[in-house]
């Protein structure tokens, strides 16, 4: 990952959580699993989300700062809320699907479900400084 992460142990009936900047996904994990373990699958969910790109930009969803929470189960099961950059998005059937099949290819990862949330609405101040370079808005 570009950014410095951190990790919070949280007691044994909360999750532990990787913080990261708010223009990025908030990631939670079950304390029960080994933290390398935890660490490697949180990478590599990561690095499978900078592989779905929207149609019409060309910038990632993770970087445009459309994905606003991954939860990391025991089981591995994987949920992800995300948002799309308006409630008219051509792009609004394909994106989900997208997403699940990227993070349901990463090694470990048992089972994926994408749902779409409008609270709170993406705005371009969620997007990562890599995010605004590409499309030059600074």
């Amino acid at each position: 990952m570009t950014e410095e992460t951190t990790v919070t142990q949280q007691t044994a009936d909360t999750p532990a959580a990787v913080e990261k900047p708010p223009q990025n996904a908030a990631v939670s994990a079950s304390s029960a699993l080994p933290q390398a373990e935890l660490d490697q699958l949180t990478d590599n969910i990561v690095g499978a989300l900078k592989t779905v790109f929207d149609p019409e930009i060309p910038a990632d969803i993770y970087e445009l700062g459309l994905i606003y929470r991954v939860d990391i189960a025991d089981d591995r099961t994987v949920k992800i809320d995300m948002s799309l950059t308006s409630p008219n998005c051509p792009s609004a059937q394909e994106l989900p699907i997208m997403v699940e099949n990227a993070v349901s290819s990463v090694p470990g990862v048992k089972e994926t479900k994408v749902d779409v949330v409008w609270d709170p609405p993406w705005d371009p101040s969620r997007m990562s400084d890599e995010a605004r370079l590409v499309l030059n808005m600074w």
